[in-house]
């Protein structure tokens, strides 16, 4: 399939510049709907659909010619009512902005993505009896004039706790390059690979490539039964050396993995790097044009494992973004456990291949909206149902939130918003669908203290993503007021995840107030 790159484009009413968590319960105003089969046309499932396809919820682009009044006076074109983008579970900018503020700097503005911060959360979402997703949507009033919040949480089914899956068929491509030199990067790939060697099963594969200025294949694609051993002899073979030519370690590992591939197994290629190309191809794009068709002829997906206090999130994630997978970060041994044992393992697999969400909102309610996050995930409106557009890979245990600041009309009454999510059959390449929506009625309700905690912590982690990376997001507490909100919340939650995260909002509040960052004998990532 001639697959093509998501367009970036859509007009979103004042777009604001720019996974792995799991668990369960539906909010207020939500509707879901079981997964419905909308592969059209009758060819090939997973094919191309017509370039005409049309996009959820048609009726909301009716009326384009209508006028909206604006705070100046002056009257301009409606905007566009739909909001799409591919679904997104990574998390590795929320744990590279932890180790940044752990060490006393704050994080630049570029390497913060708010739907990172939120991915990072439990959402208590309903899940699917099935594969596929649930579709979760609620809501609150912010405090803001007429601003809500309204969150479209998406959740696949957990993995069994039989350890049932397809086998996997792994190949890492780990950067050995001189930077990797320094304390919490090659040694704490060494430790993560050490730990996933015990998790795996037997009829699992694994092979082996290190890069710096070339690529070496350490150990071809090898099942594990009777060869853990060798596995562990070459990851301490492992030593820093060099530059760092992420293009021939990502070029080499793809070589194996297609070399290596397992029909039936779940085919995929870990990199564990801290992205700092400085050697050969350093653009994501040049980089992953070399390996194209393994991911398209064979299903390869990429996930990214970023360590280092300098660390180069952007490559990283438009790696994982081109190679239809996702990213994480690691700072130490108990994050390496928690994605190489609790994890990885369990989630080797995937519920849903390109998988996409529009959001359409209703004119005769809503204002204004702003998407939160994902810039660079938005697809345009009319490919939501062209399953040649690239979407996001997600697997089992999963949640995709997307958080909406939506400007209500004043007395407005009735539906605000109406969410589809799309999806590829990993199987057999059919699509299906399913929906939720949302009333007015069901988002009045105060944000703070009057609707249900986890709404509260994903609010909380999305204004301290935008109050970091210089946003105007109406509503946004000052990281004072947050941090206090983030120690309350971890108290009613009993998450120790909320109580780092009023830590990191209170470092951020003392770099930015010029009083310094971790109080004496408290530096160090957060963690």
């Amino acid at each position: 399939m001639d697959r093509r790159t998501r367009t970036y484009r859509g007009a979103l009413a004042l777009l604001l510049a720019g996974g792995v968590l799991m668990t369960g319960c539906s909010g207020s105003g939500t509707t879901g709907e079981s997964a419905v089969d909308r592969a059209s046309g009758g060819g090939p499932a997973g094919g191309r659909q017509p370039s005409d396809a049309r996009p959820a919820a048609p009726e909301q682009r009716q009326g384009g010619a209508d006028r909206a009044e604006e705070d100046t006076g002056r009257t301009s074109e409606a905007p566009d009512y739909l909001s799409t983008f591919a679904l997104d579970v990574d998390t590795a900018g929320y744990g590279y902005a932890r180790r940044t503020l752990g060490d006393g700097r704050l994080p630049a503005a570029d390497t913060v993505r708010p739907e990172e911060f939120v991915n990072s959360f439990r959402q208590g979402y309903e899940r699917p009896a099935g594969d596929g997703f649930s579709v979760n949507v609620d809501g609150a009033a912010s405090g803001a004039d007429d601003w809500s919040l309204v969150r479209v949480g998406l959740a696949t089914k957990e993995a069994p706790d039989t350890g049932e899956r397809p086998p996997a068929a792994l190949t890492f491509v780990v950067d050995i390059s001189g930077s990797m030199a320094e304390p919490g990067r090659l040694d704490l790939v060494k430790t993560s690979l050490g730990l996933l060697a015990d998790e795996l099963r037997d009829d699992d594969s694994v092979s082996l490539v290190t890069f710096s200025d070339e690529a070496e294949t350490l150990l071809p694609m090898t099942r594990l039964r009777g060869n853990r051993t060798t596995l562990r002899d070459a990851v301490e073979e492992m030593e820093p050396t060099d530059s760092t030519n992420v293009a021939a370690g990502v070029a080499q590992g793809y070589e194996e993995a297609v070399e290596g591939h397992r029909k039936g197994a779940t085919n995929r290629v870990v990199l564990l790097s801290d992205a700092l190309a400085n050697t050969g191809e350093t653009e994501a794009d040049a980089i992953l044009e070399r390996v194209g068709d393994a991911r398209e002829e064979y299903g390869i997906t990429l996930f990214g494992v970023g360590v280092g206090s300098e660390y180069g999130d952007r490559l990283m994630e438009r790696l994982t973004n081109r190679g239809d997978g996702n990213t994480t970060y690691i700072a130490d041994e108990a994050q390496a456990r928690k994605v190489f044992v609790d994890q990885l393992p369990a989630h080797v697999a995937l519920r849903a291949r390109d998988a996409k969400a529009q959001v359409a909102f209703d004119r005769a309610t809503v204002r204004q909206f702003r998407l939160i996050g994902y810039e660079n995930r938005k697809v345009a409106d009319e490919d939501f149902r062209d399953d040649g557009v690239d979407g996001g890979e997600v697997g089992p245990g999963h949640t995709v939130t997307a958080l909406y600041a939506v400007r209500l009309r004043e007395g407005a009454s009735g539906r605000v918003a109406t969410a589809t999510v799309r999806w590829l059959d990993p199987k057999t390449r059919k699509a299906h669908e399913a929906t939720g929506s949302v009333t007015t009625g069901a988002i009045d309700g105060a944000l703070w203290g009057g609707t249900g905690t986890r709404l509260q912590v994903t609010a909380v982690a999305a204004y301290f993503a935008d109050t970091l990376r210089g946003g105007d997001l109406p509503g946004t507490p000052a990281l004072g007021e947050l941090a206090s909100r983030a120690r309350k919340l971890a108290a009613a939650t009993e998450d120790d995840a909320v109580a780092k995260l009023a830590t990191m909002i209170e470092r951020a509040d003392r770099l930015r107030n010029g009083t310094g960052g971790a109080p004496p004998g408290d530096e160090g990532e957060i963690g």
